[in-house]
C-alpha cells in the first residue's frame, strides 16, 4: 500500500477479468484510491510522493467534505485505459477518470453532477505536496518568476482571482506539475497537522452554490518526477540471537458461502502449508434459548446446518494436524443486554455487551459447544474469543470486562476438564492496545490466557506493533495475528485482491509482523472465497477457471518457512526495503523474507551463520509466481545481491 503522510490510503477496485488488467499493470504509474485520491505517481519504481482529494466547502474552509478512506462509498472501475472512481459528497456526485500518459504523468478528468440543490463555497481538487520532500523548494504559475516556498502564500504570484494555465512545484531533487486544459483558478495553503506541514493547491472546479441537475467537467495533466533512490540497501541479521518460535503461516476458515467456499479453501489446503486455523463458533444457531440444552438436541439430529458445517470444517483442520481457534461472532439474544445489533446504531457503538446476569449460562453454552466438538468430532479447541470485542463484533466488552471474562469462562472450562484457554485481545486492530491492559495488570488472569492476539487492520506503526510484542513477552505467551490483511472494507471492492499495489503492501506488513512481533502464526483473513487469494470460479461474477493470484503465490512463499524456525533480530536501513529472519541457530539455517517498494537495488547482507555458503532464492511479483531465482553466494556470513523493484524475495538456505 502505498502511503503519504498527510492521508493513509489503500487502493481498491472493483473486479474485472484477469486478462484486462494484465494490460495495464505494466503501464500503470499514477497510484489511485477507489474514493478518487491520487498517492503519487510511480518513476523508475520509486513513489514520487503527493495526495489529492475531491473538496466540497460547505462554508468558508469551515464545513468541508472530502473523499477519503472509509468515508464514502465509492465505485471503482477500469474500462480500456481509465480507472474510474465514482462517488459523491452530499449532493454532489463525481466520476473522476485517470489515464496514465507519458512517463512520470497521468490525465485527470473530473466530472460533477449535482443531484441537489447544494449549497457552498467552492468545489475542489485539492492537491498535498510535503513540505518535508520540497524544503527549500520554489513554486511558479504559468510563465512568472519562482518564489520561494518560504514565503507566504499571500506572496505567491497567480494565487485567486487570477486563473493559471500550469503550475510548478521543485525542490533539488523532486518536480510537481499541473496543466490545466482552461486557464483555472486555484488557492494555495500551507497547513501544518500532526502528520508534517503541506502546501494545499486547491484547484477550483466550481464556486458558489449548485442548483440541481448542475454539471461540470475538466481536465488536467498531472507530472511528477525526481531523483530515484538507487542506493544499496545494507541489511544485518544477529544469528546469534534468537526469540519466538513462527510455526507457520495460518488461515480463516470462516463459512459464508456455501457455493464458492469449498473450491476455494480445498485449492488452499491442497496447495498451502496451513499451520493455524480459526473457525467460528455460530452461536445464535448452537442455543437459540436459554433454557435449551444444545448437546441433547445435537445428539437427536438436531443440529443446525450451519453448526455441522463449522464443526465439520473444525474436524478438517484439526486432522491436518493444526492447532484451532474458536471464534464468536453473533450472540443468541439471551445472552446479551438489549435487541441484537447486526451493525452500529444510530449512536455509532456497535454491538451488544454480554448480560452478566446469565453468566453461568453463557459459560455452560461456549463448554458445551467446546465438549461436542471433542466428544462427537475429535476436536480440541485451543483458544477461544470473542470475535473484535474491543470494538463490538458482535460481542461488545470493556477492557474490564474482557478480564472478567478471561478469568471466569476460563476457570469454567479447567472445571470442566476442558484444555482450552483464552485468547488475550483477539482485538479488530493493533491501535486499541489499551482493551487488554486491566487483564496484563491482573496476574489473576494470567493462568487462562492461551495466546495474546490482534488483528492488523489497523496500526502498523512500528512503535505500536513493538506494544504488542512486549504483552506476549510479559504474559510468556505466544502472539498471534488472528485476522490478516490491509484493508477490513476490502470486501466492497474484491478486484483489489488482483492488483500487484494490494498483493505488495499486504506481505511488506506480513514481513514487518513477522520482524516486530514474532507471532505464532499469521491467519489470513480468509482462506474461504471471502477475501480469496484466488480467482475466478464465478466468484463477484469472474467465470475464468479458478487460479491463484499474486497474493496467493506471496502467501505460499511465506508459507513454506520451515516449521519451528525462531525470529532473528534484522535490520534495514532503507526504508523502502523491509527484511525479517527465521531460523534454526542449532542447524545454522535460514529463511529470509525481503520486500522492495522501492527501485531495484543491490543489497548486501551480512551476520549470517558462518555455515551458510549458498542461499536459493525465490521471488513473487506482478510477472513472478514464486520464481526460483539465482543462487546466491555467501561468504564470511556475507552475500550481496540485487533487489529488483516491487518484489517480495525469500532467501533459504535449505
Amino acid at each position: 500500500m502505498p502511503t503519504s503522510r498527510f492521508i493513509k490510503v489503500f487502493v481498491y477496485t472493483i473486479l474485472l477479468s484477469a486478462a484486462t488488467l494484465a494490460g495495464f499493470r505494466a503501464a500503470a504509474q499514477a497510484e489511485l484510491a477507489p474514493w478518487g485520491n491520487l498517492t503519487g505517481i510511480r518513476v523508475g519504481g520509486q513513489l514520487m510522493e503527493f495526495e489529492s482529494r475531491l473538496v466540497l466547502v460547505r462554508k468558508d474552509w469551515t464545513d468541508i467534505l472530502f473523499t477519503g478512506k472509509e468515508m464514502q462509498r465509492p465505485k471503482y472501475e477500469r474500462k480500456g485505459g481509465d480507472r474510474i472512481v465514482t462517488t459523491a459528497l452530499d449532493q454532489l456526485t463525481f466520476i473522476e477518470k485517470v489515464r496514465d500518459s507519458a512517463a512520470g504523468s497521468a490525465i485527470v478528468t473530473v466530472g460533477m453532477e449535482a443531484m441537489g440543490d447544494q449549497v457552498a463555497t467552492g468545489v475542489y481538487l485539492s492537491f498535498a505536496l510535503s513540505m518535508d520532500i520540497y524544503k527549500n523548494g520554489h513554486i511558479g504559475i504559468d510563465n512568472q518568476k519562482q518564489v520561494s516556498l518560504t514565503n507566504s502564500p499571500d506572496d505567491f504570484p497567480g494565487v485567486a482571482p487570477g486563473p493559471a494555465r500550469s503550475i510548478n512545484v521543485h525542490s533539488s531533487d523532486h518536480q510537481f506539475r499541473l496543466d490545466f486544459e482552461e486557464p483555472t483558478s486555484v488557492l494555495l495553503k500551507k497547513i501544518t497537522n500532526n502528520n508534517g506541514s503541506y502546501l494545499l493547491i486547491n484547484v477550483l472546479l466550481q464556486a458558489g452554490n449548485l442548483s440541481r441537475g448542475a454539471t461540470i467537467q475538466k481536465s488536467f495533466v498531472v507530472k511528477a518526477s525526481g531523483q530515484v533512490d538507487k542506493s544499496p540497501v545494507h541489511l544485518t541479521v544477529n544469528a546469534g540471537r534468537t526469540g519466538r518460535v513462527f510455526d507457520g503461516f495460518g488461515g480463516n476458515f470462516r463459512l459464508q458461502n456455501p457455493k464458492m467456499d469449498p473450491p476455494v479453501i480445498q485449492y488452499c489446503l491442497d496447495n498451502l502449508r496451513v499451520a493455524w486455523g480459526r473457525v467460528e463458533m455460530p452461536w445464535r444457531f448452537w442455543q437459540p434459548g436459554k433454557d435449551d440444552h444444545p448437546i441433547d438436541s445435537a445428539q437427536k439430529g438436531k443440529l443446525h446446518p450451519a453448526v455441522r458445517n463449522a464443526m465439520e470444517m473444525a474436524q478438517r483442520l484439526s486432522k491436518k494436524g493444526m492447532p484451532i481457534i474458536l471464534s464468536a461472532w453473533f450472540p443468541p439474544g439471551w445472552a446479551v443486554v438489549g435487541p441484537l445489533r447486526f451493525g452500529p446504531g444510530p449512536d455509532k457503538v456497535w454491538g451488544n455487551p454480554l448480560e452478566h446476569a446469565h453468566n453461568q449460562e453463557i459459560y455452560q453454552s461456549i463448554a458445551d459447544y467446546i465438549t461436542y466438538l471433542r466428544d462427537e468430532y475429535g476436536v480440541t479447541i485451543n483458544y477461544f474469543s470473542f470475535n473484535e470485542s474491543d470494538l463490538g463484533i458482535n460481542i461488545r466488552q470493556t477492557g474490564q470486562e474482557h478480564d472478567e471474562l478471561i478469568k471466569g469462562l476460563g476457570a469454567y472450562f479447567e472445571q470442566r476438564g476442558l484444555k482450552t484457554k483464552m485468547l488475550l485481545g483477539d482485538n479488530s486492530d493493533a491501535t486499541t492496545y489499551s482493551f487488554i491492559g486491566p487483564a496484563l495488570d491482573d496476574t489473576a488472569s494470567w493462568r487462562y490466557i492461551g495466546a495474546v492476539s490482534f488483528h492488523s487492520w489497523r496500526g502498523w506503526d512500528s512503535a505500536t506493533l513493538q506494544k504488542w510484542s512486549d504483552a506476549a513477552t510479559r504474559v510468556n505467551r505466544p502472539l498471534i495475528i488472528a485476522e490478516g490483511s490491509i484493508d477490513a472494507q476490502a470486501w466492497g471492492y474484491p478486484a483489489i485482491f488482483e492488483e500487484p499495489t494490494y498483493a505488495l503492501e499486504e506481505i511488506n506488513l506480513y514481513v514487518r509482523l513477522l520482524s516486530i512481533c514474532q507471532p505464532a502464526s499469521i491467519l489470513q483473513w480468509q482462506l474461504t472465497s471471502d477475501y480469496s487469494p484466488l480467482s475466478g470460479g464465478g466468484m463477484f461474477g469472474n467465470n475464468s477457471p479458478l487460479h491463484p493470484t499474486q497474493r496467493f503465490w506471496n502467501l505460499k512463499q511465506l508459507a513454506s518457512t520451515p516449521a519451528g524456525y525462531r525470529n532473528m533480530p534484522a535490520t534495514s536501513d532503507n526504508g523502502n526495503v523491509t527484511i525479517a529472519v527465521l531460523g534454526d541457530a542449532t542447524d545454522g539455517k535460514v529463511s529470509i523474507h525481503l520486500v522492495n517498494r522501492g527501485a531495484s537495488r543491490v543489497a548486501k547482507l551480512t551476520g549470517l551463520p558462518a555455515a551458510i555458503k549458498t542461499l536459493h532464492c525465490h521471488i513473487t511479483d506482478k510477472d513472478r509466481s514464486m520464481q526460483e531465482g539465482k543462487v546466491v553466494p555467501v561468504s564470511g556470513g556475507a552475500a550481496t545481491f540485487t533487489l529488483e523493484s516491487g518484489t517480495y524475495t525469500t532467501l533459504s538456505s535449505d
